[in-house]
């Protein structure tokens, strides 16, 4: 259902930006697999394989002898070649026949998800088509993946959708197993055993998903849970995903470890969570197709500097589809890391995070990722938004 979902959508991108040819190249993608593989076939590859889209609407693979008939049954592909001694002969042969006048191949200087040929195989696809004088036409996927891989089907929307209940559900169940003396990596732990009960996997690493940071002094990011205890008067944040139909889910919550007699949070740490609130949803509201990244990006981090807090040192927000960090367009300052990802227009059906952080003095990070979905008339939360901290 995907791959023709998405080998459709291809046909009308190319259309839609003028490009003859598409060709995605891989060989052994088991190990060398490119980004966009799974749009395209339903297992992994084994020799050089060649998968084809055309702006007529055509679409051709051709694969080793043993991968013919994996190809053939997603249904997707008019035409299924299969070869022996090489691939060289029947690609140049169809080439030939369709004479585009623009071959894009899968490299990116600017987007990583768009990056998925090596540089092996593009040395060879370039010597093969220098055999018939079509080295000249070759160009960049870039904008053809950016837009496949952004423009979320139904299928797709709905797969994340899952991944979000289930992620919500499993934040709800851990609200009740975390209490002072727990350490970082019992509450990981438990988290991981709900998602093996539902058959689920990981958004993204298991060694950092989820995680967890309790209290000041903490890596904040991207980092393992270890025994560090949950102890009262501190903020306790985590950062955790699971995958539906291998579509996944990327969120944050922020938790108040009360002190014996408090009823509420003190006032350093509500200043703190109602900025991330209002950042994230003063975000939310300004995001629109054809705005730009840059300019979402500005108006939460703008807020956060404007209540006294330290900007937080990364992007406001990434997509996510089938990983957690997915397409090209960023929610992000024009940092050089960033390159033009955050001057390119947002548009409808692209599924982003929302995530400032902020630092609370002696208490912890401040922060929630939120996940929303572009529409023609502006965004909408898919996840449900977290308005209120969570008191433990």
């Amino acid at each position: 259902m995907l791959i023709k979902e998405k080998l459709n959508q291809a046909k009308n991108i190319l259309k839609e930006f003028n490009i003859d040819c598409w060709i995605t190249f891989v060989r052994e993608s088991q190990i060398n697999g490119d980004p966009i593989l799974p749009f395209l076939v339903s297992a992994d590859v084994t020799w050089h394989s060649a998968f084809i889209v055309t702006k007529n609407g055509e679409t051709h693979a051709i694969v080793g002898r043993y991968d013919k008939a994996t190809v053939k049954d997603t249904g997707a592909y008019d035409n299924v070649v299969a070869f022996v001694e090489g691939i060289k002969k029947p690609l140049i042969d169809y080439l030939q026949k369709i004479d585009p006048s623009q071959i894009a191949l899968n490299y990116s200087v600017g987007s990583e998800i768009c990056d998925g040929i090596t540089h092996g195989m593009f040395l060879t696809m370039k010597d093969f088509l220098s055999d018939i004088n079509m080295d000249n036409r070759i160009i960049s996927a870039e904008k053809i993946i950016s837009a496949l891989r952004e423009r979320k089907t139904d299928y797709e929307i709905n797969s994340i959708r899952d991944a979000i209940r289930h992620t919500e559900e499993i934040f709800d169940l851990v609200s009740g197993f975390i209490r002072p003396g727990k350490s970082e990596n019992e509450i990981a732990q438990f988290m991981k055993a709900e998602v093996n009960k539902r058959n689920l996997e990981l958004a993204w690493e298991p060694s950092v998903c989820p995680a967890v940071f309790t209290g000041p002094d903490t890596a904040e990011a991207h980092y393992a849970p270890g025994q560090k205890k949950v102890k009262q008067g501190h903020i306790l944040n985590m950062d955790f995903g699971v995958k539906v139909n291998g579509y996944c889910s990327d969120m944050q919550r922020t938790f108040y470890i009360l002190k014996d007699g408090e009823t509420r949070m003190p006032q350093d740490v509500k200043k703190g969570f109602d900025t991330i609130v209002q950042s994230i949803e003063m975000a939310k509201r300004a995001i629109k197709p054809g705005v730009t990244g840059e300019m979402i990006d500005k108006i939460s981090r703008d807020i956060i500097i404007n209540n006294g807090f330290e900007e937080f040192p990364h992007a406001l927000g990434h997509q996510v589809g089938r990983f957690s960090h997915d397409g090209t367009a960023l929610l992000g300052p024009t940092w050089e890391k960033y390159g033009n990802k955050p001057l390119r227009p947002l548009e409808t059906g692209q599924v982003f995070t929302i995530e400032p952080r902020l630092p609370v003095k002696n208490r912890g990070i401040a922060t929630i990722e939120e996940l929303v979905l572009v529409t023609d008339n502006g965004a909408e939360y898919l996840s449900h938004p977290q308005k209120k901290i969570i008191l433990i």
